[in-house]
């Protein structure tokens, strides 16, 4: 297409597209150790009971919010803090918190932590939540709500077999319900075993071959 210019040129200019596209996301704010706290940070408080203690821990995540009412606008972490009544982990509660608040202030991509608190395990042996599912800590479980609350504020994705997957994992609850005759646990059969990948309490044998109606994990697949 052809443009024709009528009026006498007297500046020209080349513009950069990436100095352009630099100065666009020079507006937009990421998370970083120096970012200021603001007076009021939005958050949830969770609460873990566990077999280990007579009293519970509450789990607070406090929020901050970069880029609002923008189409940029990003919910992270910012802060942690554990109250309990037991004193006997007092120390190493503080510690926690202030390594993990001063990683979810540093930026990036912090969901590593959900992994990290995860491979803790306590010495004298772990024990099973609601639903089967064996949890080795108390350190382990503050890893799951952190996990919990970086999915509900958008960070992380939660997994969910897809729909062949699901199709087939209900199939083989139906057969192990049906062959055995068992009252379900909560979900799932009282004879299932501990699954190695998903870590509940979920896997029956049919036909000679270990299945977890949890995950769907079968060692003949």
């Amino acid at each position: 297409m052809t443009i024709k210019i009528d009026s006498k040129i007297t500046k020209s200019e080349v513009v950069d597209k990436t100095e352009a596209q630099s100065a666009d996301s020079a507006e937009v704010i990421h998370m970083h150790e120096n970012l200021a706290r603001p007076q009021v940070l939005q958050g949830s408080t969770y609460k873990i009971k566990t077999p280990l203690s007579e009293h519970a821990l509450y789990v607070t995540i406090n929020d901050i919010i970069l880029n609002p009412g923008t189409e940029h606008e990003l919910r992270r972490p910012f802060e942690i803090f554990i109250n309990s009544k037991n004193m006997e982990h007092f120390q190493w509660i503080i510690a926690l918190t202030r390594i993990l608040s001063a990683v979810f202030r540093k930026g990036g991509d912090v969901t590593f932590l959900v992994d990290e608190l995860r491979s803790v395990f306590d010495p004298h042996g772990g024990y099973f939540k609601k639903g089967g599912r064996y949890t080795p800590s108390i350190v382990a479980e503050i890893g799951d709500v952190i996990e919990q609350h970086m999915i509900a504020i958008g960070m992380l994705d939660q997994s969910r077999p897809d729909p062949q997957q699901q199709e087939f994992i209900d199939a083989k609850r139906r057969e192990a319900e049906a062959r055995q005759g068992d009252a379900p646990q909560d979900e799932f059969p009282t004879s299932a075993q501990l699954c190695r990948k998903c870590q509940t309490r979920a896997v029956v044998n049919l036909d000679n071959c270990l299945t977890c109606l949890n995950c769907g994990d079968s060692k003949c697949s």
